[in-house]
C-alpha cells in the first residue's frame, strides 16, 4: 500500500524559508511521480510543483519558480520542497502526492492516485 508522510511546515515570516518532505513508501522509489499540491482555506487545490524518476522532469507552478525547488532522495525514499522568500500568499495545507506515472498534467490533482495528510504552512508579513 503507498503511503506518504508530508512533514516540515510550521510558521515562518516572509521572506523566510522552509523544507517540506514527503516520506513514502509501498511502491518502487525509482518509478513514480510526486506531486506538491497546496490548498488554502476557500481555495482549490493548486499544483505546486512535481518530479518524475522516469524521466527527471520537475514542474513548478508559476508563483513558485526560482522560489521552489523539488529534488528526491532514492536512499530515503523522500521528497524535498525546498522554499525560499516565502509570501503571505504562500500559507496553505501543502501534500504531497503519488503516481505511478509521468503526469501529461502535473499539475492537475487527478493525476496523483495517493495523497499524505498534509503540513500546514503559515507565512506572517
Amino acid at each position: 500500500e503507498v503511503q506518504l508522510q508530508a512533514s516540515g511546515g510550521g510558521l515562518v515570516q516572509a521572506g523566510g524559508s522552509l523544507r517540506l518532505s514527503c516520506a513514502a513508501s509501498g511502491f518502487t522509489f525509482d518509478d513514480y511521480a510526486i506531486g506538491w499540491f497546496r490548498q488554502a482555506p476557500g481555495k482549490e487545490r493548486e499544483g505546486v510543483s512535481s518530479i518524475s524518476s522516469t524521466d527527471g522532469s520537475t514542474y513548478y507552478a508559476d508563483s513558485v519558480k526560482g522560489r521552489f525547488t523539488i529534488s528526491s532522495d532514492n536512499a530515503k525514499n523522500t521528497v524535498y520542497l525546498q522554499m525560499n522568500s516565502l509570501k503571505p500568499e504562500d500559507t496553505a495545507v501543502y501534500y504531497c502526492a503519488y503516481s505511478d506515472y509521468t503526469p501529461l498534467r502535473p499539475s492537475r490533482p487527478y493525476e496523483y492516485d495517493y495523497w499524505g495528510q498534509g503540513t500546514l504552512v503559515t507565512v506572517s508579513s
